[in-house]
């Protein structure tokens, strides 16, 4: 194929399906909330119906790639989109850490009565609030916790996630010397360490609301941990689940230095979820 010219996508049926799939899963979480007893049938149709999707697509894009259909340009433009969805990720962080940051550093503290911000009116809100950090409200309304030390479980799954990071960059060096083996082995040990960082977290949450009496309404301290620490969990296991299908094509031989973007894009990913958790490790935990 020409690397100037555009490829152009036969007719798809699959974008039909996926979202036939997603209405029919929402429609049967909204019956399941309102008692109906199909709901939990439809939304596991649903979403068998958009697996099902993701399968079928994605096998599509990986033959015509496998195939050369794909031009050079074609490649600029999935690199261009995966950067604009990474930027999109990164800003959907920004949000969260700017919400744990301004209520622990301005609102907590202007309720309590200090600096210079609207809480020196602030016993027209709550009379006697004590500004201090972590909070689980005013009168304590979020019950008694204990705050998520930084040393145990949290630490281990740091050391796991920059371990992974070093796997999937082994992987990657591999795939660019043409070592198949070190490919495959590289990205067994990237998935394998990300799904254990994902028990380790599903662990971590159960010890939080079991022993720890820390849960989504332990005050605003609750629901901004579990609120940065969920969706961080949900992007690894994503993540993970992108390398698997990547390490399965891997085994059918699939990927070659000059074309491997898929891969690509996983290891991009995969290092932006890494050093989200960094973050995520001091602000939430240490600080």
């Amino acid at each position: 194929m020409s690397t100037t010219a555009y490829y152009i996508p036969h007719k798809a049926t699959w974008p039909i399906i996926g979202t036939g799939g997603l209405m029919l899963t929402l429609a049967g979480f909204a019956n399941f909330l309102n008692g109906s007893s199909i709901g939990s049938t439809m939304m596991v149709m649903g979403f068998m119906t958009f697996i099902v999707m993701l399968a079928g697509w994605f096998s599509l894009q990986a033959t015509e790639s496998e195939s050369g259909m794909y031009s050079t340009q074609v490649g600029i433009s999935y690199r261009m989109g995966m950067m604009w969805f990474i930027f999109s990720e990164i800003m959907f962080f920004a949000v969260f850490f700017g919400t744990l940051w301004y209520t622990r550093n301005l609102s907590v503290p202007w309720l309590g009565g200090l600096g210079d911000g609207p809480g020196r009116s602030s016993h027209l809100l709550w009379e006697n609030f004590t500004a201090q950090w972590p909070t689980n409200g005013p009168g304590e309304i979020g019950g008694e916790f204990e705050p998520m030390g930084a040393w145990g479980l949290p630490l281990l799954n740091t050391l796991i996630l920059l371990t992974s990071g070093v796997t999937c960059t082994w992987a990657h060096h591999g795939l660019l010397a043409q070592k198949r083996d070190q490919l495959i082995k590289g990205l067994i040990a990237t998935v394998a360490l990300g799904f254990m960082f994902v028990a380790f977290q599903a662990i971590e949450y159960h010890e939080a609301y079991t022993e720890m009496g820390l849960t989504l309404g332990s005050g605003i301290y609750g629901s901004t941990f579990f609120m940065l620490t969920g969706f961080h969990g949900f992007h690894v296991c994503v993540g993970a689940i992108i390398l698997s299908v990547v390490l399965f094509r891997s085994w059918r031989g699939h990927f070659k230095p000059e074309n491997h973007f898929a891969f690509e894009a996983a290891a991009w990913y995969w290092h932006f979820v890494d050093v989200v958790w960094l973050g995520l490790f001091v602000f939430v935990y240490l600080l």
